[in-house]
């Protein structure tokens, strides 16, 4: 948007200033090409080299759906609860109307854009980010919008229950649906919520950690999608059945912990290890972590500035590694700029706008502790020699 670095210029916390600079850099190419009804027609779709057929089933047919339901994840508590005035305010208002539009062109059938909410499987994972943007963003996402449009996004929520999930985190994409459809007060379906919350209690392996369906998979998956869908999910539909009731504390906790361990595992240098699949996430990877500070759940022995200070460093050394963007502005595959070789064969260009979910915490206002001062974090404090608290696993 043009006016974005004029406005931007005008905000005085450094950091919340970098955090809104690189969050409108990702989010302006996906909202103004969807609101234009030009997203199909501009955005790159790049898969993994060697690997990429156009069949019935590629990517190509999923990506557009990915890149705006992802985005809009990580954008709502930002355009739900950011300031109303000043500068920031402004912003926030410009990127409210801007996502609206584009909301509305991604579910109007009659729309050049209108996504695909129906064909494959993948649909339910997208559309179940679109929903996690509903939940986290009610008021400004939903009950703001008119009825046709409304009416629209409950339809294409529901359009997703043609398909079957995959048995591991996709349980959870239907269940957010499913979630969303509660808050918007349309009919949904509480089984689907009930296998997804049963099942991961199922799946649970301890110290914080689920498995991703049968077996146990060392990556970030607990961060890019179980904890944070969870927390959510329980949090809107728990107090629904007493058994649900039952598993609100131990699902917090448990992405407490993880959240804890998240921040541990940020090097001084603002790098993590690059372990499991779909790292070109990169950003994504600290969705849990996100979360819990946003929803001030962070453990007692994290400063909510250390946590700032850590992910601020790891937003650098990912998102302004050369490559990173392409000419135009729209993400390439990779971890530090431009590796398409890093790629599965499911990941494409609008898969990379998971990025977005680091910045849940702009959803906090200017005056929050998170926003103010700074400290180093936990590896920082290890490997410069000070003495610090020893790291407790989390039991039940």
């Amino acid at each position: 948007m043009s006016d974005d670095q004029h406005l931007l210029a005008q905000i005085n916390n450094a950091d919340r200033c970098y955090w809104l600079q690189m969050l409108c850099k990702l989010a302006s190419p996906v909202l103004q090409a969807l609101a234009n009804q030009q997203l199909r027609a501009s955005m790159p779709v790049e898969g993994k080299p060697g690997e990429w057929e156009w069949d019935e089933y590629s990517r190509s047919q999923f990506s557009h759906l990915e890149a705006f339901g992802r985005l809009l994840a990580g954008l709502a508590p930002w355009l739900e609860t950011g300031p109303d005035t000043g500068a920031e305010g402004e912003l926030r208002h410009a990127y409210i109307e801007l996502t609206r539009k584009a909301l509305d062109m991604a579910t109007e059938p009659a729309s050049a854009d209108f996504l695909n909410f129906s064909e494959g499987s993948q649909p339910i994972v997208d559309t179940a980010y679109v929903a996690e943007a509903i939940l986290r963003a009610p008021n400004e996402l939903y009950a703001k919008l008119e009825p046709r449009v409304q009416q629209n996004v409950i339809k294409a929520l529901q359009m997703t229950r043609s398909r079957k999930p995959v048995y591991n985190n996709w349980l959870l994409f239907s269940a957010t649906i499913e979630a969303a459809l509660f808050r918007m007060g349309a009919e949904w379906d509480p089984m689907r919520i009930d296998f997804a919350l049963k099942q991961f209690q199922q799946w649970y392996v301890g110290d914080a950690h689920y498995k991703d369906g049968v077996e146990f998979h060392w990556d970030y998956y607990n961060s890019y999608v179980i904890h944070p869908m969870l927390v959510d999910i329980i949090e809107t539909v728990g107090d629904q059945y007493h058994d649900w009731k039952a598993l609100k504390e131990p699902i917090i906790q448990r992405a407490r912990r993880y959240a804890t361990i998240l921040e541990r595992l940020i090097s001084p240098e603002g790098t993590i290890p690059v372990i499991g699949r779909s790292v070109t996430y990169r950003t994504g990877t600290m969705h849990a972590l996100s979360q819990i500070a946003l929803q001030h759940r962070l453990d007692e022995t994290l400063q909510p500035a250390q946590v700032r200070c850590a992910l601020t460093a790891l937003m650098k050394r990912m998102l302004e590694a050369p490559g990173t963007f392409d000419e135009h502005g729209w993400l390439q595959i990779g971890v530090c700029g431009h590796q398409a070789v890093l790629a599965e064969e499911y990941i494409s260009t609008g898969s990379l706008y998971l990025s977005s979910l680091i910045f849940l915490p702009l959803g906090l206002p200017e005056q929050d502790p998170f926003w103010q001062g700074s400290a180093p974090w936990t590896a920082q404090k290890i490997w410069n020699g000070e003495a610090i608290a020893i790291d407790h696993a989390l039991y039940g």
